[in-house]
């Protein structure tokens, strides 16, 4: 099982999500909530910080772990860990996605989400 860590950053009462453009054909051109795979001897809190720099070129804080969604691919397996995150700086330049959009949590589930994020989407628009 390959444990994957993803951010929940809030704006406006907005939450980001974005659209991947790179990795695994089974979520290319889906939605997600970014993040990446956590590295040996590596924190997760200190993973989520660290993929959002490489992806985003933003600083951010992990503050809090939300819930986890544990998700079966065709050819792996990931536990998939969202987090909520603390904008620090930086401004958007995409690396890892083609666009991205700060949306109302009723307005997520609309979208092509990859199949490890929609529990996360529910969470977040049943319970935030």
């Amino acid at each position: 099982m390959i444990t994957v860590v993803a951010a929940l950053i809030k704006k406006d009462n907005k939450y980001l999500i974005a659209r991947r453009s790179t990795g695994d054909p089974n979520v290319y051109g889906k939605w997600e909530f970014p993040g990446g795979k956590v590295k040996e001897s590596e924190s997760e809190e200190h993973a989520i910080e660290r993929e959002i720099k490489e992806e985003f070129e933003m600083d951010i804080k992990a503050k809090k772990f939300l819930i986890n969604s544990i998700c079966e691919y065709p050819t792996k397996i990931i536990d998939l860990k969202l987090y909520e995150c603390e904008y620090i700086s930086g401004e958007f330049n995409l690396h890892d996605h083609s666009e991205y959009q700060f949306l109302n949590k009723e307005d997520i589930l609309k979208l092509d989400l990859c199949p490890a994020d929609i529990p996360l989407a529910k969470y977040i628009k049943e319970n935030l």
